[in-house]
């Protein structure tokens, strides 16, 4: 598989794990369970979330060659 095409089938994983995310955080139970954590425990989740955004964004930038990013 050449480098363009594996950038471009990273980029629609990516879409799609995004898409599946915003999907389940709509639903009606999922906001039920978060209004119902307590404080420290919301604040964990909201840490875990945000260092596996950053992790993501590391291992894109590993995988996607800097000529197609620009």
């Amino acid at each position: 598989m050449s480098p363009v095409r594996t950038a471009i089938a990273t980029v629609e994983i990516t879409i799609a794990v995004v898409s599946v995310a915003v999907a389940v955080s709509r639903h009606p139970l999922v906001r039920a369970g978060v209004r119902a954590m307590p404080p420290a425990v919301k604040d964990a989740a909201a840490e875990a979330a945000l260092e596996a955004a950053y992790r993501a964004g590391a291992a894109a930038r590993r995988l996607v060659p800097r000529r197609i990013i620009g």
